[in-house]
């Protein structure tokens, strides 16, 4: 039988996703967890790897078992007290036997955020970036869907990534704004059919420079053209990238 989990976690104090020969992964503990609780050993695939420092509010993972004596929404109930607090199972169910977290992902939003304050504030720096200044919310509006469309987005891509193909399918990046402990927060939202390594990090950099005025339409054009990293604003800190939901369509499941 396949399970399926929706797990959150803050990433701050492990290495991504994806187990590490000698660094601290979600997916270690989670599969610890599994092995503990149901005394056998299991694999968990999720719907994609966070990098090290990202956060999750709904990752979607899977694994397989026979002979589950715990009913599947009763799984949060069993794993939670063997995880460390950063990592939650928030939902477990029954999935058909070839549903595929990762494959069969159709889209996934992906939050990145920041607030605007001249000094660090607590009680924010844990899952937000702090900037002393940034553009007016109308810039930031103005630039946000210049970013989506079906590109390559290879100059997005930090070095190291084993993609196949960089292009991939941006169906939306929007900005939210508010207000709260004294100072602007901002939220970029990029909803797409799958990402690069760094790629929503390179573009909330590229959308400050552009709604500030420190690169243009045409750089940005010859960014997508030619694939040149250095046409482009600079990678933003993991901890303010938080993957917020994957979506699946209901005959996958």
């Amino acid at each position: 039988m396949r399970y399926l989990l929706i797990i959150a976690y803050d990433g701050t104090g492990f290495s991504g996703w994806q187990r590490q020969k000698n660094a601290l992964s979600v997916q270690e503990v989670l599969e610890k967890a599994l092995e503990e609780g149901l005394g056998k050993p299991c694999r968990v695939t999720a719907s994609g790897r966070t990098d090290a420092g990202v956060h999750a509010a709904a990752q979607p993972c899977h694994f397989d078992a026979e002979g589950l004596t715990v009913p599947p929404e009763k799984l949060p109930d069993l794993l939670n007290p063997l995880l460390p607090p950063a990592v939650r199972v928030l939902s477990g169910r029954a999935v058909r036997a070839d549903f595929d977290c990762s494959r069969a992902a159709k889209r996934k939003t992906y939050r990145y955020s920041l607030y605007v304050s001249e000094r660090e504030m607590p009680l924010k720096e844990r899952y937000a970036v702090r900037i002393e200044r940034a553009p007016s919310p109308e810039r930031l509006a103005e630039w946000a869907p210049k970013l989506a469309g079906t590109h390559d987005y290879k100059a997005f891509c930090a070095s190291g990534s084993s993609a196949k193909t960089t292009v991939r399918t941006v169906y939306s990046v929007r900005v939210e704004e508010g207000e709260s402990l004294g100072s602007r927060d901002i939220f970029i939202y990029v909803t797409g059919n799958g990402f690069l390594y760094n790629m929503v990090r390179t573009m909330t950099g590229e959308l400050l420079e552009l709604a500030g005025g420190r690169r243009s339409a045409e750089s940005l054009s010859e960014a997508f053209e030619t694939g040149r990293r250095d046409l482009l604003g600079k990678t933003m800190p993991a901890k303010g990238l938080m993957l917020i939901n994957v979506e699946y369509g209901e005959e996958m499941l």
